[in-house]
C-alpha cells in the first residue's frame, strides 16, 4: 500500500511541481488512511488492499477522524488527498472503480485572517532597530521583506542573494508549484537588505559559497521554525498579544494594500494566488476602511 502512495507522490513532485512541504502533507494524511486500513484489516483478518476500499469505509474514517477532535479544515484537507490518490490510482489502472465518487467533504467556513495594525507592524520592527547585531539586522531585513513583498515564509527562507535586488528595488521568490513572481519592495526594505547584505551577512556566513540570503548562527540556511521563534520573541518584546505568525504579516501585507487602495487584481498577483477567491477573502477586511471613506465623501453622509 505505502509503494501506491510512494508513486503519487512522485507524480505529485516531478509532474504537478508540488512544493516539498506539500508533498509532506499529502504523505501524513495518506499513511495515516493506509495504517487505519491495516488495523483494521488486522482485526478482522484480512490482506489490507486498496481494493478493498468502498465509499462507506471512507465514511467510516471520516467520522473516525471528526471523532477524534480534527478541525472541520483538517478533516477537509484529508478528504481532498484522499479524493486524488485514488483519482491517480484509477488513471493509472491500478484500480477499476474510484470510491470517493459522490463523497461530499466537511463544508470549512473560511476564517477571517487577523492582520496586525499598522501600528503593530511598526512596533515589531521597532525592537530590532533596538540591537545592533548581526542577528538583529538580519531580522529587520526579515520582517521588512515579509511585510514589503507579502511573500510565504517558506518562500522568504529559501531565497538566494541572487534573487533580491535592493537597488533596482525588487525581490524574485518562487511560488506554489516553482511559479516565478517578482515583486516590488519599498524603500524601507531595501535599505535593511542593504545593510544586511554589506554589514551583517559577511559576519554570519560561514561557507562562502553559500548563495542562501538569510543565514542563522551557524551559518546555515535558516529555517522555518526558526524564522517563527525570532518573530515570536519580536512580538513579545513589543508587548503585541495578538497572534504574530509569518503568516500573520502576509495577511496583514494584502489588508492594508487593499485598505490603501490597491487594485485586486494587482494584490493576486503580489500574493502568488492562483484564484482570485483567494484573495477577496481580504476584501472583507477592508470593509470598514471602505465605511469610514464613503462616509467621509459623500454630501449626504456627512450632516
Amino acid at each position: 500500500m505505502r509503494q501506491e502512495i510512494q508513486s503519487f507522490l512522485d507524480h505529485l513532485f516531478i509532474e504537478k511541481g508540488f512544493s516539498p512541504n506539500t508533498i509532506d502533507a499529502y504523505r501524513n494524511d495518506l499513511d495515516q488512511l493506509a495504517t487505519f486500513i491495516e488495523e483494521l484489516a488486522m482485526v478482522q483478518g484480512y490482506d489490507p488492499q486498496w481494493s478493498t476500499v468502498d465509499r462507506n469505509f471512507l465514511i467510516s474514517y471520516i467520522l473516525n477522524l471528526k471523532e477524534r477532535n480534527y478541525a472541520p479544515a483538517t478533516v477537509a484537507r484529508k478528504v481532498a488527498a484522499i479524493k486524488s490518490f485514488f483519482e491517480f490510482m484509477v488513471g493509472e489502472g491500478d484500480l477499476q472503480k474510484n470510491p470517493t465518487e459522490n463523497l461530499s467533504s466537511p463544508k470549512v467556513g473560511k476564517s477571517l485572517p487577523k492582520p496586525l495594525s499598522p501600528a503593530e507592524v511598526a512596533a515589531l520592527l521597532g525592537e530590532t532597530a533596538k540591537l545592533s547585531s548581526p542577528e538583529a539586522k538580519r531580522d529587520e531585513a526579515m520582517i521588512e521583506l515579509l511585510y514589503a513583498a507579502g511573500m510565504r515564509v517558506s518562500e522568504l527562507i529559501a531565497l538566494d542573494t541572487g534573487d533580491v535586488n535592493p537597488k533596482a528595488g525588487f525581490v524574485r521568490c518562487f511560488g506554489k508549484g516553482s511559479k516565478e513572481r517578482i515583486i516590488p519592495i519599498h524603500e524601507k526594505a531595501t535599505h535593511a537588505l542593504e545593510e544586511y547584505l554589506s554589514e551583517a551577512r559577511p559576519l554570519l556566513l560561514r561557507n562562502k559559497g553559500d548563495n542562501a540570503l538569510f543565514l542563522n548562527r551557524r551559518g546555515e540556511r535558516l529555517t522555518r521554525q526558526g524564522f517563527w521563534l525570532i518573530l515570536k520573541a519580536y512580538a513579545k518584546a513589543a508587548g503585541i498579544k495578538t497572534g504574530v505568525t509569518p503568516h500573520a504579516l502576509r495577511h496583514s501585507f494584502a489588508t492594508h494594500m487593499l485598505s490603501g487602495g490597491a487594485d485586486l487584481r494587482a494584490v493576486q498577483e503580489l500574493l502568488g494566488h492562483a484564484n482570485i477567491s483567494s484573495t477577496q477573502v481580504y476584501t472583507h477586511l477592508t470593509s470598514e476602511h471602505v465605511r469610514q471613506a464613503y462616509e467621509k465623501a459623500h454630501p449626504r453622509a456627512k450632516d
